[in-house]
């Protein structure tokens, strides 16, 4: 056991230790300056997929495909992890956390449209894809080991071990805040996300449909009662957010290099834009043209980091409970910040926001397992599908009992960061072909059309599969082009 976690400490290191943060911000930057900076042109674009209700045949709504993506991007991290950030690198790391946020809202295009553009069908008729799949259609069958390792790292990382980080969070929360015993809670996941995961996708979009608005305006509603009650400080916070990134007012020691490092790796790992998980979600949704699709993911980046991320650091740095260079748990900083400004209720209140957004986590991290068995099992799959469903919620519940489980998932962060790797080098090889689709759009847009279509038989030298984008998407895209 001790050599098995010295060998994922090592690949932890070797992944998240050095390489994939520079990496993704010097990527992103690629990505943002050859892609003409489109996640800034496209922004108000991106609000449209509010009004999308075409599900088309085998896909979901563009909406619900997006609501499932902020489901897995905002979790606990937006409240614990920015309380750390700013425990650590001072408010200034609020800062870094929106310019990686503005980076990671191009990648989150890039590989969105990547995986729309190589969606498939499945056997039972529903749009699947993914970083697996566009690097096996993508790169070609040379890359095969690389789908294969992004595949496993993906279902290890997420359908077992932050799955079981999701129930223990849970737990633990609810035996603080209420005094409900873990068992309990255990069975009440076991009930709640069972019901959902035996659903498949469709179910969970529609979970989501529900789940997601009503967790992300709880949390918001109570961050905005904080703010404007402090409304006439936050100008000077905000000067002081951007003199502490630059380290012209630093309050804590380390200065400029503190505040960037913890401000970009938090919003790495809220966002997740270039992790390669949200393209999994991406894929299963009807689009008219792949980027409209990555646009509207890129949504679920600015709605993560951007709106409740920052949300979360207002509020701790307004509500005065912050105390520069004193670390302080993550969830317990978030806490004083609402007690001190609304009263005890409010923890309260916070316990059921984290509930909701473990909930809408495990039905992510869920589907990340599914799609890669999906990949992976080629016979047999219902029966593959029904194993992993079964041992999710399994895990879900040995997660919530167990106050130690979470060291006996030490695996699930060093292979998500071995699964990023793998989809950064991917989305580098691509690029080229994500770009094409870009200045498809974009050309499109420029002719007047207000519905960029998308025409799958101008890119037969690639290998995609037609079916995913049906006959009528195509004879449509063909008479667009004879318009003068």
């Amino acid at each position: 056991m001790e050599l098995i976690q010295a060998f994922f400490t090592k690949v932890g290191d070797l992944t998240w230790g050095w390489s994939l943060v520079p990496m993704l911000i010097i990527f992103g930057l690629l990505f943002t300056i050859v892609g003409n900076f489109a996640q800034i042109r496209y922004f108000k674009r991106m609000f449209s997929v509010f009004r999308s209700d075409e599900a088309g045949e085998g896909g979901i709504t563009a909406r619900q495909a997006l609501l499932v993506s902020i489901g897995g991007r905002v979790g606990g991290g937006n409240i614990a992890g920015v309380a750390v950030a700013i425990s650590l690198g001072g408010p200034g790391a609020v800062f870094w956390m929106w310019v990686v946020a503005l980076i990671g809202m191009m990648t989150s295009i890039v590989e969105c449209s990547l995986s729309q553009l190589y969606k498939r069908k499945d056997h039972e008729g529903n749009f699947r894809g993914g970083p697996a799949t566009y690097i096996l259609h993508g790169l070609g069958k040379e890359y095969k080991w690389l789908a294969v390792i992004y595949a496993v790292s993906l279902l290890l990382s997420f359908s077992i071990g932050f799955v079981a980080f999701q129930g223990n969070t849970v737990a633990g929360s609810a035996l603080e805040s209420f005094g409900i015993e873990r068992w309990i809670s255990g069975l009440v996941l076991v009930i709640a996300g069972g019901f959902i995961v035996f659903g498949g996708i469709k179910r969970i979009a529609k979970a989501a449909d529900i789940v997601i608005p009503v967790m992300a305006l709880i949390y918001l509603i109570m961050a905005v009662v904080i703010i404007m009650l402090n409304i006439t400080e936050l100008p000077a916070l905000i000067v002081t957010i951007v003199k502490n990134a630059f380290g012209i007012e630093s309050v804590v020691g380390g200065g400029i290099g503190v505040a960037i490092e913890q401000g970009m790796k938090r919003g790495l790992f809220s966002n997740e834009a270039g992790l390669g998980s949200a393209p999994n979600v991406a894929a299963t949704a009807y689009a008219t043209h792949p980027v409209s699709q990555g646009i509207s993911q890129s949504l679920s980046v600015f709605i993560d980091t951007i709106v409740v991320c920052s949300a979360t650091a207002f509020m701790i740095l307004l509500s005065g409970v912050y105390q520069p260079g004193v670390e302080v748990d993550g969830i317990v900083l978030a806490q004083q910040a609402l007690t001190s400004e609304l009263g005890n209720w409010s923890q309260y209140i916070l316990t059921i926001s984290l509930l909701l957004f473990a909930l809408s986590s495990i039905m992510y991290n869920y589907y990340m397992g599914e799609n890669a068995i999906n990949f992976l099992v080629k016979n047999n799959i219902k029966t593959a599908t029904f194993v992993l469903r079964v041992v999710v919620v399994a895990i879900l519940f040995v997660g919530a009992v167990a106050p130690t489980a979470t060291e006996v998932f030490f695996f699930a962060d060093p292979l998500m960061g071995v699964l990023a790797l793998a989809n950064l080098l991917a989305l580098i090889m691509l690029f080229p072909r994500a770009k094409r689709l870009l200045d498809d759009f974009a050309r499109q847009l420029k002719a007047g059309v207000k519905v960029p279509l998308f025409d799958a038989q101008d890119y037969e030298k690639l290998d995609l599969d037609l079916s995913a984008w049906g006959k009528e998407a195509v004879l449509e895209a063909k008479e667009l082009k004879q318009k003068p």
